[in-house]
């Protein structure tokens, strides 16, 4: 079981490090509303907006945050057993 343990918390550790840097390399919207409005529509409905890469560095991050939540509760899981 403590094997396990180390196994889970070094995952976890790469899951955490891999979502810090996914969200640093995302580009920041300061746009604010009135760019949501105008340029959201254009950006939205652009047919190679599913391949840019904020949009895979976005579906990774989304990813990777289930992966942190799942490893979190096995983690407490364990912890609580040992």
């Amino acid at each position: 079981m403590q094997i396990l343990a180390y196994i889970v918390n070094a995952f976890h550790i790469v899951v955490c490090i891999s979502i810090i840097v996914m969200v640093l390399l995302q580009s920041a919207k300061q746009a604010g509303l009135s760019g949501s409005i105008a340029g959201g529509a254009e950006t939205f409905f652009g047919k190679n907006r599913g391949r840019t890469m904020d949009a895979i560095l976005r579906k990774y991050t989304s990813v990777a945050a289930i992966c942190f939540l799942i490893t979190s509760v096995i983690l407490q899981l364990i912890i609580s057993r040992i």
